[in-house]
């Protein structure tokens, strides 16, 4: 079979199976650019959140502080001194009640020169120089915003640092009384809020929306190799069948064609052959009176009665007869079969062993047509062991066909020739014509069955034929 039409016939099919397969790559890869930019996306909303929230805690905190820390203090002591004890316990009680319940890590203010004077963290009120350029933004009256990660290159790549704080400077200032214009500025607080939670839980989801994505492609994938697997399958699979279809078609015309030739030429050789034959049994008569001893005559009907035999061969195959359809029973073919050659069964040394079902059914078919199938598979049987030999055959019934199995103990068929046997005037015999089993075929077919050839697994071969109850 050539391969090169059947390709054609899956080329588009494979075209399409590879625009689809690079069409599912593309979008796995476009879902993960999304899903990076719509992280990417919910942390720039929640660093945009953190800043409004830390500029709402400085606001409120500004306001406190002014209000229950600087006045009440400037009121009695005259000035603002935290380093007094006094006065910094006031302020640490008025930040930390203000920032009571909110989420910040560190508050730490300013005064104008650059020195803690207040921070939650004792340890660093009086250190100098220390802050920067969010520092001088909120001396100049601007809130200021910075995120501080820390964790090594991959962590902070990916979007998961080991921490992440929002650092906001912001300018404290004086108030005016019932008015809403803010006064100078007094200092500068730092508020630091840790925002590493939050952060966690968008990789968190992040890491589940590439996991989601990732099964549900691979799920597509599975689903789509299968679909295409079966494609593949089912497009093979009709392309050889129309291949094999257009084979059998070529060859059913090559056989027409053959067929009628055949006939044609059998038809004109069998009349003069007739004569011949006629003829040659006349000169046997008077030769017998004067010369006894000579054999030509014998030998000339003799050859003259095998031709005919080979154009009878020749018509049946090219011009095979509709089967006359009757009751009958395949095991009793079979039996009439095996007494015809009991006498050739005896003289050359076979053994037939019969493995009849005699349960089976009677099938309408031609008793004639089938007992001409059978003769030509038993002798090619026996033909098969020159020596002698054993020949099994068994019947038997299978869902609505009646199973027939005929094995020798011959060489069975070399894999060379396995694919020819079928094929008119192909014999592997000095005299054959290579037509018996072309015979059988269309014989077995003409009843609706088939028929196989199979080599067993030790030796010989098996020939299995299945006739349908009903035709």
């Amino acid at each position: 079979m050539n391969p090169r039409p059947l390709d054609e016939k899956i080329r588009p099919f494979r075209l399409v199976k590879y625009f689809t397969f690079t069409s599912l790559i593309l979008i796995f890869i476009g879902t993960l650019i999304l899903s990076a930019f719509s992280t990417h996306l919910a942390r720039q909303m929640q660093l945009e959140k953190s800043r409004d929230y830390a500029n709402l805690l400085v606001e409120n905190l500004n306001h406190q502080v002014f209000i229950q820390f600087v006045i009440p203090v400037v009121m009695k002591f005259g000035k603002i001194q935290l380093r007094d004890t006094e006065q910094f316990e006031r302020m640490d009680k008025v930040v930390r009640g203000t920032l009571h319940s909110f989420k910040v890590d560190m508050v730490n203010i300013y005064d104008k020169n650059n020195t803690i004077s207040y921070s939650f963290n004792q340890d660093v009120i009086g250190t100098k120089n220390i802050a920067g350029t969010g520092y001088q933004s909120a001396v100049l009256g601007k809130s200021a915003s910075d995120l501080v990660q820390r964790g090594n290159f991959l962590e902070i790549m990916f979007g998961f640092p080991e921490e992440v704080k929002m650092i906001t400077f912001a300018p404290l200032r004086a108030e005016k009384p019932l008015s809403n214009v803010s006064g100078p500025v007094l200092g500068v607080v730092e508020i630091v809020q840790d925002m590493s939670q939050e952060y966690k839980t968008i990789f968190r989801f992040q890491i589940l929306v590439v996991i989601t994505i990732t099964v549900v492609m691979t799920s597509l994938l599975l689903v789509l190799i299968f679909v295409v697997k079966r494609g593949e399958g089912i497009i093979e699979k009709r392309a050889q069948e129309r291949l094999k279809l257009e084979e059998q078609l070529s060859r059913a015309k090559h056989l027409s064609m053959l067929g009628e030739m055949v006939a044609c030429v059998s038809h004109e050789i069998r009349n003069p052959l007739g004569i011949i034959r006629s003829s040659a049994s006349l000169l046997k008569k008077k030769i017998k009176a004067v010369d006894p001893s000579n054999t030509i005559p014998d030998i000339i009907v003799e050859e003259s009665g095998r031709l005919n035999d080979i154009i009878s061969d020749f018509l049946n195959f090219a011009k095979p007869q509709n089967p006359n359809l009757a009751p009958c029973l395949i095991n009793e073919v079979l039996e009439k079969n095996v007494s015809f050659l009991a006498v050739q069964i005896e003289k050359e040394g076979y053994i037939i062993k019969n493995h009849y079902d005699n349960n089976l059914p009677e099938i309408m078919a031609d008793s004639a047509m089938l007992h001409q199938a059978f003769l030509n598979i038993l002798i090619n049987a026996m033909q098969a062991m020159p020596d002698g030999g054993e020949v099994c055959i068994k019947t038997g019934l299978k869902d609505k066909f009646i199973i027939v199995h005929i094995e020798d103990e011959g060489e069975g068929i070399h894999k060379d020739v396995v694919d020819k046997i079928w094929d008119p005037f192909f014999t592997t015999k000095e005299k054959g014509t290579g037509l018996g089993l072309g015979i059988v075929k269309n014989i077995i077919e003409a009843h609706g069955g088939s028929i196989r050839i199979d080599n067993n697994p030790v030796r010989g071969a098996c020939v299995a034929i299945e006739l349908p109850l009903q035709v």
